[in-house]
């Protein structure tokens, strides 16, 4: 890679340990979002509710340390290296939503977390990702690429609000994945104004762009968690578009690099292609665990009770 050591040395274990206390706040927040009525999209009152749950307070301190991790880790590295170690979060959180209902990941759950880390590695070693830099480009190119992530995050909430209930919450978990990639590129920028000095980061817009876009975001996505009968199919979809995001942003609004050519290109398909088949056997099995080691039936009933009575409006609690 075309980065001195010392800055990946802190660009990556920063970055995984970002995704694993990402993973355990998704685990948290999402077993917490049961337990609460379900209002509607981007209501402020469920964060209310919210707010009176333990479990949801060690989810939020969670996200605190993984957001300081990732600006961390953004301060050292490129997007396109930071942002697909974060795809590493989905696997933490197999683990954390194992351990909060009291059983263990089975070796369909090990195998895709293998998959997953596979595909990441070949993938960033075939592409080299160098840094761009810290600022936005000047010019037009920030215009495109802005309306097409609005018009995906829009597309994304019409799907929640006019699809059938099964798979409503696959567009909300798409927008929050738009949302979040959004505040990862903006906070590389705000990364590198705190290197140069906290003072600086007051005088550039991003600032103020990531204090609107990051609650909004962090706001859907625990509607996805709530609406969702389990974390893993909708944590897949934002786990994939978040990096996705952010690779458009670094390569479109921050001049990264990345390696190229024909057997390059090739290869980075294979390698994404092996990243969304982990991602895909473990959003399978977190969605059909099996009965003889998860007890599954009676926790598949129990959900349904929960999310029946959060659907009434009384609060399911546990």
């Amino acid at each position: 890679m075309n980065q001195e050591l010392p800055s990946l040395m802190v660009a990556v274990p920063a970055a995984i340990a970002g995704a694993a206390c990402m993973g355990l706040a998704s685990a948290a927040q999402a077993r917490a979002t049961k337990e609460v009525p379900v209002g509607k999209t981007l209501h402020p009152r469920l964060l209310l509710d919210l707010a009176r749950r333990p479990l949801w307070l060690i989810g939020i301190s969670a996200t605190i340390a993984g957001l300081g991790l990732q600006l961390v880790a953004l301060g050292f590295g490129p997007l396109m290296l930071v942002q697909p170690l974060l795809v590493t979060a989905l696997p933490f959180a197999g683990g954390f939503a194992a351990w909060l209902e009291g059983r263990r990941p089975d070796g369909v759950v090990l195998l895709g977390t293998l998959i997953c880390v596979a595909g990441l590695s070949a993938l960033l070693m075939l592409a080299r990702p160098s840094d761009g830099t810290n600022r936005l480009l000047p010019g037009g190119s920030l215009v495109p690429l802005a309306i097409a992530l609005g018009l995906v995050a829009l597309a994304g909430l019409a799907w929640s609000a006019l699809v059938s209930r099964p798979s409503r919450v696959l567009g909300l978990a798409l927008a929050t994945g738009v949302f979040y990639g959004l505040t990862a590129g903006l906070m590389k920028v705000v990364a590198g104004d705190l290197r140069e000095g906290w003072q600086v980061t007051f005088t550039h817009w991003t600032l103020y762009v990531v204090c609107v876009v990051g609650p909004i975001g962090f706001l859907l996505s625990q509607n996805t968690f709530q609406r969702g009968r389990l974390i893993a199919p909708s944590l897949a979809v934002i786990t994939t578009v978040d990096p996705l995001v952010g690779v458009a942003i670094g390569v479109w609004w921050m001049d990264e690099k990345a390696a190229t050519g024909p057997a390059v290109l090739a290869g980075e398909v294979l390698a994404a292609t092996a990243i969304v088949i982990g991602i895909s056997l473990l959003s399978w099995r977190n969605s059909h665990p099996a009965a003889a080691e998860t007890g599954s039936a009676g926790a598949e009933a129990e959900e349904t009770q929960f999310a029946l009575k959060a659907v009434d409006g009384s609060p399911a609690r546990r």
